[in-house]
């Protein structure tokens, strides 16, 4: 990405041959500046944690000086009364000339307090310790201090995942403050062995628990939890794969914060070929090769891999000839770029990092399979069970409502464009969802989408569809200024699914008023029905009740009739209520911004990411110059007002990738003068103050 200078990062690391690389207050000093640096050139800080948390110590001198009083000296196991020093370790210790004592004692002058030995006689002077400091210079680090330092430095990570991409390669152990530097930072890579994440050791905590419960630390903080619980985003097998995994990663995000996006010299997938994976419909698939694509052998079975001359447009433009199993079926993205993240938590929701034409984006796409979401038994709890909860498709789920909005600032932190492929049918609502806070969870989507600065798509993608809340959160308005909706041919959308929609508004009686419209044979029963009435209202002599026997007859024929049509008006319902939801409904309403065929969307987002991007550099750059006097929505108008074309992305490139152009220049000059005029005024103002 970066072939002629390479990239600049700041790394931290813990050197754990030096005290177990545990964190003291130089320590923190060091990780604290260094993490500034990194806020003030804007560019990555990688921390490399291998430590052991906060640094505990004891005064060494005062320990060795230390003397007991005893309750009986002749029996130590009865106990003591307190610790001591003598005279000349008083003078040592407490009165010497340090700026700081390594202890503070107090003269002990009750004789019946005395230790024995110095009762009676010419003893020096005794001195309770009350207070233990640690010489200033042989003994830093010892206890709290280094509890401040690590408050210090948690603050500074907090800032830092603001401000800059924060990485984090865990190694080692990493426990106490550094387990919270490791999710502070969010971005984790984590060895697959002997790298846990843990707040105490497994000793301390079965010494605890009175009994051998964990026999490792990896119990507690290894991969197997991590992974699943969303703190760590990649396993790595070992120490190089934890390297090669974070320059891959660092390969997607600018050289500093808010720089251009890396895309590489050469592209090796063309941004104009067809998008040929296409998915059956009713058929379960996985999503990363909607995407990334696959081979014909993994896509038999669940993609159209050959048109036929019934298909649609979309379909048959999107369906692949095969020769063999070996055949690679494209997907939406550059082949080969697509790096899954958190894969092993929330997993109805798929989320990473992939290429567009070389232009790195984030996604978020909806897995329509059925997943499983495992909670470990506790050792520690004998009468706790290993729980495993099947989530379905397409729907949000407390884990992976989370998971999208944590996704979300990742990948606005990043600076990284977004795609969502938007295929969800709601949010589970359910007793134990509503419990654990789904609605908390899907309201942050939209609070990281209204804070998200660069281009977001939200795309239908083909058979796919999108409904009620989950519509809700990712529409448009949410964020005008960079979101937009698009949808496929095939795809829909709506308040509810069409089967749902029929229950409530096209029920029974609106089905039989259909049949009777428009069946030949109930209206010829109608008739029939309608004269016997009519006939038994001007007879007077129907004593032997022929004429009501006919009636009867005629509305039990009617009610036979009805019972059988009723199931095809009832998918006639559903198939009207589906049209409905079409995406040509979609765009005449003007809640997508346009239909995009699933074979070509790939071209088509490409000359729209590019064109989005350059508009948002040149809206930043006018907003800038302009000191505040025109907004980003005033900057886009004005940038079309230039001459900038709305319709065709592809010249919109060419015009906004120019600002030599005349009419550009003219757009840059006007918001320069804007910007001087507004420091005018507010000038004037202030001398008038």
């Amino acid at each position: 990405e970066f072939p002629d200078a390479g990239r600049e990062v700041v790394v931290v690391a813990n050197d754990i041959t030096k005290q177990a690389g545990s964190f003291g207050t130089r320590e923190d000093v060091v990780f604290d500046l260094a993490s500034q640096l990194s806020r003030a050139k804007g560019v990555p800080r990688v921390y490399i944690a291998a430590n052991s948390g906060a640094r505990i110590g004891l005064s060494t001198s005062v320990r060795d000086a230390v003397r007991v009083k005893w309750k009986h000296a002749d029996d130590p196991s009865q106990g003591f009364d307190y610790l001591y020093l003598t005279s000349d370790d008083y003078k040592t210790h407490v009165a010497g000339p340090t700026t700081r004592k390594a202890a503070k004692a107090a003269i002990v002058s009750d004789p019946a307090r005395l230790p024995s030995e110095t009762r009676g006689g010419h003893w020096p002077a005794v001195y309770e310790v009350t207070d233990v400091f640690g010489d200033a210079k042989t003994e830093p680090d010892l206890g709290v201090e280094n509890l401040r330092g690590s408050g210090r430095i948690a603050g500074e990570s907090a800032r830092a995942y603001n401000e800059v991409v924060t990485l984090t390669l865990v190694v080692g152990r990493s426990v106490g403050i550094g387990a919270y530097l490791v999710r502070l930072g969010h971005r984790t890579v984590q060895r697959a062995s002997n790298s846990p994440i843990i707040l105490t050791g497994y000793q301390a905590l079965n010494k605890l628990l009175g009994k051998p419960v964990y026999s490792s630390n990896d119990q507690l903080g290894g991969p197997d939890i991590m992974h699943p619980n969303g703190v760590t985003h990649l396993v790595a097998s070992d120490h190089l794969d934890v390297v090669c995994q974070a320059v891959r990663w660092l390969g997607y995000v600018p050289a500093t914060r808010h720089g251009s996006l890396p895309v590489p010299p050469r592209l090796w997938d063309p941004p104009d070929r067809l998008v040929a994976w296409h998915p059956l419909p009713n058929t379960p698939y996985d999503p990363r090769m909607l995407l990334a694509g696959s081979s014909a052998k993994d896509a038999r079975g669940v993609a159209q891999l050959s048109a036929s001359s019934s298909s649609s447009d979309e379909t048959s433009s999107s369906a692949a000839t095969v020769r063999d199993d070996h055949d690679w079926i494209a997907g939406f993205f550059d082949r080969g770029t697509l790096t899954e993240a958190l894969a092993g938590w929330a997993k109805t929701v798929v989320v990473g990092r992939a290429r567009l034409g070389g232009i790195p984006v984030g996604f978020i796409v909806t897995e329509n399979r059925t997943a499983e979401a495992q909670h470990p038994a506790d050792p520690a709890d004998p009468s706790s069970s290993e729980r495993v909860t099947n989530q379905a498709g397409g729907v949000w789920f407390p884990d992976s409502a989370h998971k999208t909005a944590q996704a979300v600032a990742d990948f606005d932190a990043e600076d990284l464009p977004l795609f969502i492929f938007a295929n969800w049918r709601g949010f589970s609502g359910g007793q134990r969802d509503m419990f654990d806070e789904i609605l908390k969870f899907g309201a942050q989507i939209v609070q990281q989408l209204v804070k998200f600065r660069q281009p977001v798509f939200v795309y239908v993608p083909p058979l796919a569809e999108l409904r009620g809340g989950a519509w809700v959160v990712v529409d448009p308005t949410i964020n005008e200024d960079v979101m937009e909706m698009y949808a496929a041919e095939s795809a829909r959308g709506g308040v509810l699914e069409p089967a749902g929609l029929v229950e409530i508004k096209f029920r029974d009686r609106d089905l039989k008023k259909t049949m009777h419209r428009l069946d030949a044979e109930l209206q010829r029963l109608d008739a029939a029905l309608i004269e016997a009435r009519r006939e038994d209202a001007e007879s007077f002599d129907n004593v032997d009740g022929t004429n009501h026997r006919r009636e009867a007859e005629l509305r039990a024929r009617i009610d036979a009739r009805e019972k059988v049509l009723l199931p095809v008006y009832t998918s006639i319902a559903v198939h009207f209520a589906d049209l409905h939801d079409t995406p040509g409904r979609m765009k005449a309403t003007g809640v997508i911004r346009d239909v995009v065929p699933w074979a070509r969307a790939r071209l088509y987002f490409y000359w729209r990411l590019k064109r989005r991007l350059l508009e948002f550099a040149v809206r930043r750059r006018v907003v800038a110059l302009s000191r505040g006097a025109w907004d980003a929505g005033m900057a886009a108008q004005r940038i079309l007002d230039a001459g900038c074309p709305a319709d065709d992305d592809q010249h919109a490139v060419a015009w906004l990738g120019d600002d030599k152009t005349s009419a550009l220049a003219g757009l840059i000059a006007q918001a320069r003068d804007a910007g001087l005029a507004k420091a005018a005024r507010d000038l004037l103002g202030a001398a008038g103050d």
